[in-house]
């Protein structure tokens, strides 16, 4: 394992089923003009909710301390989730994106780094092509029984609930920066 994690420079995260539990909530109100007569005064908002976890946003800021890159690629795009990456300071957020391999080749071409410095965590068969490529993959724990044979790692959490942190502190731990992305929080 210690040869896949060593120059892991990039870690990568899809979102739903990983970052969040995977359940999308559309939460829709309703706004009446009251001078219509009849249902074309009607105005619908619809309104996303995705939970996160907060060990998990940890663990993210442990890779922003630790000099390593965190980055997020999912095929759906999302308000909420761009504001979760913004208060963690990923800057490698790219959404709706239905190739995720061929965004992170150009993630690479721009950094100048390679598939060897690549760990990713996905859960479904959209997330295969990166699994197939990246140096060191993951999955949650409730992923889709059917790829956790193409992963390095299946976490003890499920997706949103712990999966990313024990991802992120096995990579930081194989390559000794644990103890020193740490004593960063000495005060």
């Amino acid at each position: 394992m210690q040869d896949k994690i060593k120059n892991i420079k990039i870690v990568c995260f899809d979102c739903d089923g990983v970052l969040t539990d995977g359940k999308i909530t559309y939460i829709q109100t309703k706004r009446v003009n009251h001078f219509a007569d009849d249902n074309h005064g009607t105005e619908l908002d619809i309104y996303e909710q995705k939970n996160f976890s907060a060990r998990d946003g940890m663990g993210i800021m442990f890779l922003n301390y630790a000099g390593l890159i965190p980055a997020v690629i999912t095929g759906r795009r999302s308000a909420v989730l761009q504001q979760r990456c913004e208060d963690l300071k990923i800057k490698h957020l790219h959404q709706k994106i239905s190739n995720k391999a061929k965004k992170m080749e150009e993630i690479l071409e721009e950094l100048g780094l390679t598939w060897d410095n690549v760990a990713y965590m996905g859960d479904d068969w959209n997330d295969y092509p990166m699994f197939k490529r990246a140096s060191f993959t993951a999955c949650p724990n409730d992923a889709e029984d059917t790829i956790k044979p193409h992963v390095d790692f299946i976490s003890k959490y499920n997706g949103g609930q712990g999966a990313v942190r024990e991802f992120v502190n096995l990579i930081l731990m194989e390559k000794g920066l644990y103890e020193e992305t740490v004593k960063k929080f000495d005060i």
